[in-house]
């Protein structure tokens, strides 16, 4: 159905890589001109989709998004050290009580996330980017939502440490911060 949102779906403690930005890290023209031809392609694909279908939306539209995000569009506050080791301690507060964190990246304008969530993986998500707005006191900063997508095996988790891994390639290192536990360390 047009305009429903999908309720994020979490299977007990099943690892995440998730991913939320800034509001404002994703020019607004842009993202409406991308809405309507996703909305465009889906109803030329209905649900349920092949194989080749699924690849060919996030070809097209996932990877659109990630492009645009890793251009830098935004306020880009994380490129402040400062904000950045804020979000770094927030994330990491409850490290082995509320999640399992195995890697993440702080980018300019977004967060990628592959942890194994031991709390609701919603309260996880609103606790981060509420208390960073808090106490960032820049006021609302984040986006509405965030992407989410369960770890299916261990290749699916190899593939999401090397994408973390190489998101900021492009970036100064001083602009982001990158984290991994030793078994995403073991990742090569």
């Amino acid at each position: 159905m047009h305009g429903v949102k999908l309720p994020h779906w979490q299977q007990g403690e099943v690892m995440q890589f998730v991913t939320f930005r800034l509001g404002d890290a994703l020019p607004q023209v842009k993202l409406k001109i991308w809405k309507e031809e996703r909305d465009i392609w889906k109803s030329h694909h209905p649900e349920p989709w092949s194989q080749d279908d699924e690849k060919e939306y996030h070809t097209r539209f996932t990877a659109q998004l990630e492009r645009w995000l890793d251009q830098g569009a935004g306020s880009c506050i994380f490129r402040d050290t400062d904000k950045r080791l804020l979000l770094e301690n927030i994330l990491m507060k409850f490290q082995g009580e509320r999640v399992e964190h195995h890697s993440w990246i702080i980018m300019p304008n977004h967060v990628h996330l592959l942890f194994r969530p031991l709390a609701p993986l919603e309260k996880l998500i609103q606790s981060w980017k509420g208390v960073s707005a808090r106490k960032l006191g820049m006021g609302s900063i984040w986006q509405v939502n965030y992407r989410d997508t369960m770890i299916r095996d261990v290749r699916h988790f190899s593939n999401a440490v090397r994408y973390i891994r190489r998101n900021p390639v492009k970036l100064n290192a001083r602009h982001y911060t990158l984290w991994e536990s030793a078994r995403a360390q073991a990742i090569e």
